[in-house]
């Protein structure tokens, strides 16, 4: 009379797909991982064992130095281009500037390499997922929630948002009112 229960038998069909489903989830994460198509959080991982394993990763380690170090170069680039703009508005030319312009293309070469492209907001729809708006205009000229100026640039890394253009969005005359 070893005949297991209707719930003995639950149970265990309960615990074996409890490990498939974490043995698919750590085959999604590795497989994110070798595509190397962006951060891999491991606060996406809910179970605190499964955290420091996903931490442990030596894929999620070096995609996750990646993306930092990317990261950390976009002011970098940003700060060429207000460098170019002042040099440029106070009349300044010369061996200088076209060393500094030259840094900054390179800059731009490396990050391309790296994955990097950058997308300009203007005249688009706002899309909080590209775009972070820091502040509203008033327009009777733009359509509502129109991106109407960039104040700097956004940044995709494989095709996902490293930093979203920061921006301007037009509001309707009458919404100002409310």
């Amino acid at each position: 009379m070893d005949d297991p229960t209707p719930r003995d038998t639950a149970e265990s069909d309960l615990e074996e797909l409890k490990r498939q489903l974490e043995d698919k989830q750590d085959r999604l994460l590795r497989a994110l991982a070798e595509t190397d198509k962006g951060y891999l959080s491991p606060y996406f991982v809910t179970d605190p064992e499964r955290q420091e394993a996903v931490l442990e990763d030596p894929y999620v380690l070096i995609a996750n130095q990646k993306v930092s170090a990317v990261h950390d170069l976009i002011p970098v680039l940003d700060n060429f281009g207000r460098a170019l703009a002042a040099a440029r508005a106070a009349g300044q030319s010369g061996t200088v500037l076209s060393g500094i312009e030259l840094i900054q293309r390179e800059l731009q070469r490396v990050l391309e390499k790296a994955g990097v492209t950058r997308y300009s907001a203007v005249g688009e729809r706002f899309d909080p997922t590209r775009h972070e708006a820091i502040a509203r205009v008033v327009s009777a000229e733009a359509a509502p929630d129109t991106v109407v100026n960039e104040t700097a640039a956004g940044y995709l890394l494989n095709g996902r948002v490293l930093r979203p253009a920061m921006v301007a969005v037009a509001a309707a005359p009458d919404e100002d009112a409310a």
